[in-house]
């Protein structure tokens, strides 16, 4: 009986994800053809041969479908910048080589990156009880994760902070660097991210103290 149920989740998990994919994919055809703002609910819904009910049930607003749509590339191009990663001998030549391909991916879509980061830093549980970045990450949060958590295990990232809070961190950085540049389209967008992990690797200090400049926490009493 347990395993039937199992496979009855699994099954069910599988449809639910086609379901999306498939809802995410139309919606994307149809705003490369008539762009994002003109695009309906009630349109998406016709052309996914979905009613409204459903499409509300699994994309409670317009944005969750361009992030959903940008897990789904990312997954992807992951899958084929896996072996690229691999073959870097540091944790710095990974987040770059990562970096250049992330840049080079939002590029194509910076259309959408307005609608999809206020979307994606606007913390509404939209009934769920969970935030909007948790459900409806673009997928690059695990990404970095998995490479602080390497790069900690080789020794070349501290260990005194967790991989999760790493990632968080620059994840904001990048999404500045990402902001910046929707604001200054004549910026390179490679420059910026490079910047970006310039200051995670080093800081913002010109010469390093030669001791801790970190305040006590205790005051003198």
């Amino acid at each position: 009986m347990s395993e039937l149920s199992s496979s009855d989740t699994g099954l069910r998990e599988r449809k639910r994800r086609q379901t999306a994919d498939h809802i995410a994919a139309t919606a994307f055809r149809l705003f490369e053809a008539q762009g994002y703002e003109p695009v309906t609910m009630e349109q998406i819904a016709s052309e996914s041969d979905v009613s409204k009910g459903t499409l509300y049930n699994y994309f409670p607003v317009k944005e969750a479908l361009v992030a959903h749509q940008f897990r789904v590339e990312i997954a992807t191009g992951m899958a084929d910048l896996g072996h690229a990663l691999r073959q870097q001998p540091t944790f710095a030549a990974r987040m770059t080589v990562l970096l250049r391909a992330s840049a080079e991916w939002n590029k194509g879509r910076r259309a959408y990156l307005p609608h999809y980061l206020r979307f994606r830093w606007t913390n509404t549980s939209l009934g769920t009880g969970r935030s909007v970045p948790d459900e409806y990450s673009s997928g690059t949060f695990r990404i970095l994760e998995a490479l602080f958590r390497e790069g900690q295990k080789a020794g070349e990232v501290r260990s005194d902070l967790t991989a999760k809070h790493l990632a968080m961190s620059f994840e904001l950085l990048l999404a500045g660097a990402i902001s910046v540049w929707l604001d200054h389209p004549e910026m390179d967008l490679v420059q910026n991210f490079e910047n970006a992990l310039e200051l995670l690797l080093h800081g913002a200090a010109t010469v390093a103290p030669a001791t801790s400049a970190r305040p006590s926490r205790h005051k003198k009493k």
